[in-house]
C-alpha cells in the first residue's frame, strides 16, 4: 500500500496539498477508502478518507501504531556537502532508505559548498521515507561549522572521523564499531579535513577510522559508513 505523509495528522486530520493531490487526482481515491499515513516521527496511521478534496483531503484516524527503528542506538551522519547539490540529494535519499536518525551538513575549511538548502533535502527524505516504508524520517540539520558538530556529539559512546591522510592512526570502521549505542561519523569534503580539524576531533575523543583502501567520493564514503553500521548490527 502507498503511504502518505501528514506530519500534523493528530492535530489537523487534513493532508498537505501535495499529498492530497497525489491521493485524489493521481491515485483517484474515493471517500471511504482506507489509507496508510505516516507522521515522520515514527507513527503509522490507518485512516479513512472522508472528503476527497484534491487540495485539502480530510481523513479520519482509524488506528495508530508506533514503529520502532530496526537499528539500535542513534545513528548520525555528518558530511561536508559536495559542490554538486544533486549528489547530496542522492545521499540523503539512499541514507534515508538504509536508515539513520540525523543528517548533519558540515562546514569545513576545505568545503566546496558553503551553504545548503535544507528544504530540498527534507523533501528528498520524505519521498525516501515513504518509498522505503518507514514511519520516521531523519532530522535534517542546517549547515553547521565542524567545531560545533564535534562538540555537539562529543558525549556519544562511539564517535568516528574518517579521513584520507595516511598517518598510521586510522583503523577500519568495520573493526571498531560496536553495535548497540549511539554512533556518529564525520565525513570530510573532497579536499579532506584540515590538520587542525582532525586534531580537534581527536582531542574530543573521536576515533580516526578508514573505510578501506579505495579512495571514495564524499557521498560514497558517507553511505559506506552508514552501511557499515547496519551490517555490523546484523552480524
Amino acid at each position: 500500500m502507498i503511504r502518505f505523509y501528514c506530519p500534523d495528522i493528530e492535530d489537523s486530520p487534513v493532508m498537505p496539498e501535495i499529498e492530497s493531490g497525489h491521493c485524489v487526482r493521481v491515485l483517484r481515491h474515493k471517500p471511504g477508502d482506507l489509507l496508510e499515513v505516516v507522521d515522520g516521527k515514527g507513527v503509522l496511521y490507518e485512516v479513512k478518507l472522508v472528503d476527497a478534496n484534491p487540495r485539502h483531503a480530510l481523513v479520519e484516524i482509524v488506528s495508530r501504531r508506533e514503529i520502532e527503528p530496526y537499528w539500535k542506538g542513534r545513528l548520525v551522519l555528518c558530511v561536508a556537502p559536495t559542490k554538486m547539490m544533486d549528489r547530496m540529494e542522492w545521499l540523503v535519499e539512499k541514507a534515508t532508505e538504509v536508515g539513520l536518525d540525523e543528517f548533519v551538513p558540515m562546514l569545513c575549511r576545505y568545503s566546496e559548498r558553503k551553504d545548503i538548502k535544507c528544504e530540498r533535502l527534507e523533501k528528498t527524505a520524505v519521498s525516501a521515507m515513504k518509498q522505503s516504508l518507514k514511519a520516521a524520517m531523519p532530522q535534517i540539520e542546517p549547515m553547521t561549522p565542524i567545531a560545533q558538530v564535534i562538540d555537539r556529539y562529543s558525549h556519544f559512546a562511539q564517535k568516528f572521523i574518517a579521513y584520507c591522510t595516511d598517518d598510521g592512526e586510522r583503523r577500519l570502521l568495520t573493526k571498531e564499531y560496536i553495535p548497540g549505542s549511539d554512533a556518529v561519523i564525520l565525513i570530510g569534503p573532497e579536499g579532506d579535513f584540515s590538520p587542525a580539524e582532525i586534531e580537534y576531533a581527536l582531542k574530543k575523543g573521536y576515533m580516526p577510522v578508514s573505510l578501506g583502501d579505495a579512495r571514495l567520493r564524499t557521498e560514497t564514503a558517507a553511505l559506506t559508513a552508514l552501511q557499515t553500521f547496519h551490517i555490523k548490527q546484523n552480524i
